[in-house]
């Protein structure tokens, strides 16, 4: 049925597409073993700069040239719009999110339309090793082929939870002596008889492995077909990337659960039926709720902004300084900018609009004594303020008030943060901290166990990085790279985003407010203010339903 022709009004998308990555052939930038490669996706700047932004980011293949990626990229397909994307490969060297600290291993420039037009068998473009002045190029200058795989997706709100475990899993003795590590990889099958993998289960060991617990959507594994060709495939962990398959299974989502409990044997890699198998220990569909169904269902936002006092942010009374302010400069301070950002969109989601704001780093009044983690309102008793505005105002109180001093030390704050938000744990809360600091972390190994451990509460941590320092410390803590991680103890989700302020205002910072008129440089504004909010709030709602999902909180029961 022809879609409803509505003057003056927006088109929906044309589809929903999932688009698979694969690598072949990359470079080898390690000496002594392979290269462990991540691809970046970007797409235009919405701000018509001319420049790219990132998009996403697949998972890290540790010790493999012929990567392919779990994560999928998830886009709306707009037939009547040139969607361009750029794909650049790294050589993933350390837990840092600077691209800049790793390894380039090629990029290519190309669209959605030409994804999609390739159909069945995907495009395979060459990787273009200049990455400053890229053009398509079929041979030179080129290194490795990545295959681009376009699937349009059903809207199906339902996911697989399942374990499995192996038995007598050949070769997985070396000698007699050592356990072998034991992985299986799960694909779905495409249009072209091929497939395509959709998860990749961590090394356990022994001939009779237990794989921890996989919980997958339906849309991802099957496209919301429970009759869609599935492969198992089993693995055996080889030095540097080089596996050995132990043989496959063929299955359904249905045969999968016709199947429970039974032992299902390999197909070794001769064709025959091996002397392995696997067994389905639990298996389920379970609905996915989203985060409007939790807001729907009266789940609260509460919002606290924590505020860096510090004295290299320079003396406010010099027009310099990060918290210098004026009346007459329409645009505020960047700190003030940032509080707007956020706050006129997350008030929405809390009835009271009180906004509970502290300091760091200050010497504050009566005495002058060093704190880092003080009510921006002087006030013991009462850290909040009333509405956005209120927030600017005690923001601006507090300044005439206190000495800025330092170190930046983030740990007080997080800690109290996760205390309060250790009280709201049914899901009938969620808590959101917004930092904004201009500095170079002080308190990084007390930060990072906070992080760990809060982690599993109702909790996400924003940092919004404002001047022009060093924010590599800011990035590893957002752990889009690598999982955040304390002692050797992984973060069971991740709760912080760290967004660099000058990307977002970086071309209205350059503009002196003279130069434009009142309404064309507010119009400026706005824009800079929607972007830097869109950066900054666009992982708090997968944030709160990862948190809900790990305490098997439903909308309604909260």
């Amino acid at each position: 049925m022809a879609t409803q022709f509505t003057p003056g009004t927006g088109s929906d998308p044309t589809s929903t597409l999932e688009i698979s990555i694969s690598c072949r052939n990359l470079i080898d930038k390690d000496t002594f073993s392979r290269s462990d490669p991540m691809c970046v996706v970007f797409h235009p700047s919405p701000t018509g700069s001319g420049g790219w932004e990132e998009l996403k980011r697949t998972e890290v293949i540790w010790d493999c040239l012929n990567p392919d990626f779990v994560t999928k990229l998830v886009i709306d397909y707009r037939f009547e719009v040139e969607q361009k994307l750029r794909f650049e490969v790294y050589d993933i060297d350390s837990p840092s999110s600077n691209l800049a600290n790793h390894d380039f291993l090629g990029c290519v420039e190309t669209n959605v339309a030409q994804i999609v037009s390739k159909g069945f068998n995907g495009l395979t473009l060459p990787l273009q090793l200049d990455k400053g002045k890229y053009r398509q190029m079929k041979t030179a200058n080129t290194r490795g082929t990545i295959t681009l795989l376009a699937e349009e997706l059903v809207q199906y709100k339902e996911e697989v939870i399942f374990k499995l475990e192996g038995y007598s899993m050949s070769g997985s003795y070396l000698m007699g002596m050592f356990k072998s590590s034991i992985f299986f990889t799960l694909s779905k099958i495409t249009e072209s008889g091929n497939y395509t993998i959709v998860y990749r289960s961590p090394e356990v060991k022994g001939p009779n492995p237990s794989w921890p617990p996989v919980t997958i959507s339906m849309r991802t594994l099957a496209n919301g077909d429970k009759d869609r060709c599935l492969r198992i495939e089993v693995w055996k962990s080889g030095v540097n990337g080089y596996h050995k398959s132990l043989g496959i299974v063929h299955t359904t989502v249905s045969k999968m659960l016709a199947d429970l409990r039974q032992k299902i044997w390999i197909t070794g890699n001769n064709g025959k039926e091996s002397k392995s198998s696997i067994k389905f220990t639990q298996l389920s569909i379970v609905p996915v709720f989203t985060f409007m169904d939790y807001i729907s269902s009266g789940t609260q936002i509460h919002c606290c902004f924590a505020i860096d006092f510090t004295g290299s942010n320079g003396d406010p009374s010099d027009a310099h300084s990060l918290h210098h302010f004026t009346t007459s400069d329409l645009r505020g301070n960047p700190y003030e900018q940032a509080i707007q950002s956020v706050g006129e969109i997350i008030q929405d989601y809390n009835p009271t609009k009180l906004f509970p704001v502290y300091g760091f780093g200050a010497r504050i009044p009566p005495l002058g004594v060093v704190s880092h983690n003080f009510p921006v309102t002087l006030n013991p008793s009462n850290p909040h303020c009333n509405g956005i505005n209120g927030v600017i105002e005690t923001y601006r109180n507090c300044i005439r008030q206190i000495q800025l001093f330092g170190p930046t030390n983030f740990a007080p704050i997080i800690r109290d943060m996760a205390n309060t938000a250790r009280r709201s744990a049914d899901g009938k809360h969620y808590h959101v901290l917004l930092i904004i600091t201009d500095g170079i972390i002080t308190d990084m190994p007390q930060t990072k166990e906070i992080i760990v451990e809060a982690a599993v509460l109702p909790l996400s941590i924003i940092i919004v990085g404002v001047g022009n320092a060093n924010f590599d410390a800011m990035q590893e803590l957002d752990g889009d790279t690598v999982r955040l991680s304390y002692q050797g103890k992984l973060a069971s989700r991740d709760i912080v985003q760290f967004v660099p302020y000058r990307d977002a205002y970086s071309w209205l910072a350059s503009v002196s407010p003279g130069a434009l008129t009142t309404s064309s440089y507010e119009s400026t504004a706005r824009l800079a203010k929607i972007r830097l909010a869109q950066e900054v709030l666009a992982e708090i709602p997968e944030q709160l339903t990862s948190f809900m999902k790990s305490r098997n909180i439903l909308p309604g029961n909260n």
